[in-house]
């Protein structure tokens, strides 16, 4: 069992369980803004949103929500200033160490998508140890998205297809949405059900792109920083007053 036992959706948000989307897809959007408000450096807005990482991983996992997608550092983020980005690795390996026991305790799975092969050695040991350590635990899917963008994930797909073709492994005509799919970093994952983006940007950020297809989308002016329990139960609730149609008529869309 669990050290901390799953909220009961009904209680802590009046919706029924089966309301609640399976995956959410958050962009973090807002800490160097957060910061610049209170004269302060950006990294320490980076510093900031740890705290909400920690918030909104731990009542996604007790609401009992499948999989949490978060988007912490993406192929673009490695044009800003070298300073800031030797940081947020800092950052990264010591919420991976100090957030192991959270972990465990909530029976969060840990796992990562993107160019992996890119990071940092000392990140990449820290991120393997615990996903190693939480591999078995049965509840939530916490995922990082690191050194990730959608277009290589769509790019590294083709290439493996192809490469399959070239071998003789594979058919062209055999390459539907489902090979691609099944190429992708997390072939395993449901397409997430609800994406959030902080700071009020209306944009997808080459955020998952493939997958996002028929999510819905939350859009709020909170910084990532400031971002918390209160503020996810709004786009959980949010979410649930949405008639998802999947391009079909109302009476023809599939259930959930």
């Amino acid at each position: 069992m669990p050290r901390f036992p799953r909220f009961d959706p009904s209680e802590r948000l009046g919706l029924p369980a089966e309301a609640l989307p399976r995956h959410v897809a958050i962009i973090m959007d807002g800490n160097g803004r957060w910061a610049k408000r209170r004269r302060r450096a950006r990294i320490w807005g980076h510093r900031a949103g740890v705290a909400s990482v920690r918030a909104v991983a731990i009542e996604c996992a007790r609401l009992g929500i499948d999989r949490l997608t978060l988007y912490a550092f993406s192929q673009e983020n490695w044009k800003r200033p070298e300073r800031e980005v030797s940081i947020l690795w800092k950052l990264l390996r010591s919420f991976l160490v100090r957030e192991r026991r959270e972990i465990m305790d909530n029976d969060i799975r840990f796992t990562a998508i993107g160019r992996l092969e890119g990071l940092p050695d000392f990140v990449r040991r820290e991120l393997r140890e615990t996903e190693r350590l939480s591999a078995r635990n049965p509840g939530m899917t916490l995922c990082l998205a690191l050194n990730y963008g959608g277009r290589a994930e769509i790019v590294d797909a083709a290439r493996s297809l192809a490469e399959d073709v070239r071998r003789g492994l594979l058919s062209p005509s055999a390459i539907d949405e489902a090979a691609i799919a099944s190429r992708l970093y997390a072939p395993d994952a449901p397409d997430p059900d609800l994406l959030v983006r902080t700071a009020g940007e209306q944009r997808v950020s080459n955020f998952l792109l493939w997958q996002i297809s028929y999510a819905e989308f939350h859009v709020t002016p909170v910084c990532w920083p400031e971002f918390r329990e209160p503020h996810l139960h709004e786009a959980l609730r949010e979410y649930a007053r949405r008639d998802r149609r999947f391009g079909a008529l109302p009476a023809e869309a599939p259930a959930g």
